[in-house]
């Protein structure tokens, strides 16, 4: 796993929202976005980690970030996600996981004695102009907002 790192651009992509509609980077020019990895829509961690950072949407929106979530979920299991979670950002399907290999998050992973390929939790701040200004890769669900809004506040 190659993960990208601060100071690289961040790959271009396009890829289908919760409704089925082609969301693309190149919408957000000029604007922060907040790109986060997560591994499956509706299980606990991923949860908990989609609800921290909708209870502080408003906060990471006046400090002018945008929140894109992208998994490996079909646009259909996203429209549930935010559904059951009343989630207020936009979430991805990357059920190809193209756009998580160019970003280098998808890789082998070990869960209860068996390993796999799938998503790491790994999170990328991409500033105005399209480059990594800062990559979380070491944090707990339960804190992933706040080590997000500790950093843009420093």
């Amino acid at each position: 796993m190659n993960t990208l790192k601060v100071g690289e651009n961040a790959p271009h992509f396009s890829l289908l929202n919760q409704n089925g509609e082609l969301v693309s980077l190149e919408q957000f020019k000029g604007k922060k976005v907040l790109v986060y990895f997560y591994p499956k829509a509706l299980t606990p961690g991923c949860t908990t980690q989609a609800c921290g950072l909708r209870d502080s949407k408003s906060e990471l929106e006046n400090l002018g970030v945008v929140i894109l979530g992208i998994s490996p979920d079909s646009p259909k299991k996203l429209a549930q996600f935010i559904e059951k979670k009343a989630l207020n950002f936009t979430l991805l399907s990357d059920e190809d996981h193209q756009v998580a290999e160019q970003f280098g998050v998808w890789g082998e992973k070990k869960f209860m004695g068996r390993t796999f390929d799938g998503i790491h939790r790994i999170s990328f701040l991409i500033d105005e102009n399209g480059k990594i200004a800062q990559v979380f890769d070491k944090f707990k669900t339960t804190e992933h907002h706040q080590v997000v809004l500790d950093y843009l506040k420093k």
